[in-house]
Parts: structure tokens; sequence; C-alpha cells
């Protein structure tokens, strides 16, 4: 047997965070499906798409060419340079290369960006529900997550009123995401403008814009982030995005951050002692991604125009469910506290929580979600609509019959 004397050799930096529960469902499903059970995964937040074939034959192009070797950890020229160019061509932002980073997929700029920046004692403002590893990541820098509720009463956006009382003199960073996973609600410019506003009144609170879902846009309205709103934000924001969603490459693991030089490099130089650069093939595919046609992107969007239509007008229908319509991203998350009360209430579920009902639609229909407490929002729940219209249809159906 263990004995105790090797669980306090953990530090308290792991010990203070858990496993980031989208990951850890999927990988919960995947286990039942292997031993037979008939499960339908709707955890895992990646487009069902395969990388398209002008990136990944530039990458076949890459290894052929033998550019297998270590690179500038920040990144290769080429793919910064397209970096620069995708911010100034579909955004309207002015970077130079110094202001640049690519870092291995989106959590590691990031997680960088939050140990370059925070100590310990700092508050960041996350509003809520948040993508998983926001909360998370603060906690392993030392500082303490701010969470704001945002509920879907308020179409799960922070309201300026909000902001404001947040803010005191340990406030080091907010973080905003929009499209937002998991609720894939879409901030407005006038919302965005009055955010900025209340930033404005406070020069020490630095600002991370986090993009990822940017080209996943369920409404074809333009895409605005808060430095379109605030351009007098620019000193201090840092702005994160990728190429995993938009191209559908979850798994090379690129990510980007444009933001101050002098955080930029900070950024760099712990990078250099993590990863080093990130993948020399992959960064060779991502600058293809961002060079290329961007055609590839429209019959992705599509279907999940498609698909979204489709999950929010049958949850709609459900008992004890009420659903709203996302701007982007390709995730569905109900407000399940109804359904969560009816099945309290007739023994179904031992708890009334989320992580209750998720078990239950797990273990009884075969159908795995992600709690919406993992995003801190008790009481919901995550489907992503990345997969065939089939599998929706079959998990949907499942669902409304767990739930009657």
């Amino acid at each position: 047997m263990e004995s105790s004397a090797s669980h306090l050799a953990l530090s308290q930096r792991v010990q203070a965070i858990k496993e980031s529960p989208t990951l850890a469902v999927t990988a919960r499903a995947a286990k039942l499906k292997a031993e037979g059970k008939d499960i339908i995964g709707l955890g895992a937040g990646e487009p069902d798409f395969d990388t398209p074939q002008h990136i990944k034959d530039a990458a076949k192009q890459a290894i052929d060419n033998g550019f297998t070797k270590y690179t500038p950890v920040a990144g290769i020229p080429g793919l910064k340079k397209a970096i620069v160019n995708k911010f100034k061509n579909e955004n309207g932002f002015d970077y130079s290369d110094k202001e640049v980073i690519v870092g291995v997929g989106g959590k590691q700029c990031i997680f960088n960006l939050a140990l370059a920046l925070l100590n310990p004692g700092d508050e960041v403002i996350v509003p809520a529900p948040y993508w998983v590893s926001y909360a998370d990541i603060a906690l392993v820098a030392g500082a303490k997550p701010i969470i704001i509720e945002c509920g879907i009463e308020q179409g799960f956006k922070l309201l300026p009123a909000q902001l404001e009382a947040a803010i005191t003199p340990k406030t080091k960073l907010f973080m905003i995401n929009s499209p937002s996973n998991p609720t894939g609600a879409v901030y407005t410019l006038d919302e965005l403008k009055a955010l900025g506003e209340v930033l404005k009144r406070h020069p020490h609170v630095l600002v991370a814009t986090d993009d990822m879902y940017e080209h996943v846009n369920l409404t074809g309205n333009k895409f605005y982030n808060i430095l379109n709103a605030t351009p007098e934000l620019k000193p201090r924001c840092i702005v994160l995005n990728g190429v995993s969603k938009a191209y559908s490459m979850t798994g090379w693991r690129i990510g980007y951050a444009a933001g101050p030089a002098y955080i930029i490099k900070a950024m760099e130089i712990l990078q250099s002692q993590s990863t080093s650069n990130p993948t020399s093939i992959s960064q060779v595919a991502a600058q293809a991604a961002l060079d290329g046609t961007q055609d590839c992107i429209k019959p992705m969007v599509k279907a999940f125009i498609e698909r979204h239509e489709y999950v929010v007008d049958r949850f709609n229908k459900m008992r004890g469910l009420k659903c709203i319509k996302a701007g982007g991203a390709f995730y569905a998350f109900p407000d399940a506290r109804e359904a969560i009360h009816n099945l309290h209430a007739a023994g179904k579920i031992s708890a009334a929580t989320d992580m209750a009902l998720s078990e239950y639609l797990l273990e009884q229909v075969g159908v795995a979600v992600v709690p919406g407490s993992a995003f801190g929002a008790e009481g919901y729940f995550r489907i992503s609509f990345a997969t065939s219209m089939d599998n929706l249809t079959k998990a949907l159906d499942r669902i409304e019959q767990a739930l009657l």
C-alpha cells in the first residue's frame, strides 16, 4: 500500500487544479465504447472534418524537404508573417513580428501569458460560463480567479456593471472569449464598447481576448473583438487565436498570440524553457492554412449552422430544457435546471446537480455530455454539435426519452 507521505510530495500548484473535465468526459466515453457499450460522445470540442488537403500537403512537403529541425522558439518567420497579415487583413490590427508568438496550441499561449503576468494574490476576472482551463491556469500561476456569473437570462454575456463591480486594485487580467466556449455567445460591437469604457477607467487591468472560434460564425454577422471596439486598449491587450477550430487542426497544436512586445518576449522566454519551438511541420501546415484559400472553412461552417438550428430547436421542445441560439462556435448550452429538478423529484437521479444528470445520461441512455459546473455554471450542460447529423439525431432522441 502506498504511504501517505508519497502524496505529500505533490505541489500545492497541481493539487489546486483538476484534470480538464471535457477531456475526462471524452476519455470516459471512449472507455465505455471500447467495452462494447453503445455510446454517443458529445463531449469533444473539435470539428469532425478532416484537415483540408492543401494544408496536409504542405506538411508532407515539409517532411520531405527535411524541415524537421529546431525552429526559432517564437515561430518560423513565414508563419509569423502570415499571422501579422491575418491580423491586418481580417481584424484591422497592426502588429510587428516582435509582437507575435506561436505556441503549442492556444492553451500554451494562455498558460505562458498567465505565467508571464500573474503573481500570487493577483486577481483574474473570468465571466462564467467560461472555458474550463481559464480558472485553473490562473490558479497554476498563483493568482485568484474571480468568477462572475452570466446566466442564460443575460445571454451568457458579461454586463458592464458586473465588470465594474469586480475590478479591485488587485485585478491584473480580464479574460474575454467571443465566440464563447461553452455557450457560443458572441458580443456585439456595442457590447464590447461598453465593456471597453469600463476598462478605460482602470488602466492597471490587462485584457486577454480569446478569439479561437472567430471563423466558426453561425450568423454571418461581422466578427469584432474588444480591440475593434476600443483601440485604446492595444498597449494592454493580448489577442489569442489559433488554427485548431477554423481549419480542423486540433491535433496539430498551433496557437498564436499578439500583444505588446515586452509581454510577448516574456512568453517566449517561458516557452524557451518549456517546449522550445512548436513542431516545425505543424508550423508549415499552419502557414499554409493562413496564407492559402479560406474557402475550406465554408462547407464546415455551413454544416455547423444546419446542426445548430436542429439542436436548439430540439432542445427547446424537450421537457425541462431551455436553449438559446449561439452566434458562433459549435456548442449548445441548454439550461437544464428544471429537468434536473424533475428527475430528482422522480427519484431518477440521487442529487439535484448537473453532474448527476450527466452521469444519468451516460449510464441510462449512453450519451456523453459535459456538465455545466465544469464551466462554472451549475444546472446546465454542454454538447458539441461537431459530429454527424445522424449522431445528433440519435443522441437527442435518447436525451428526450431520458427526460420524460
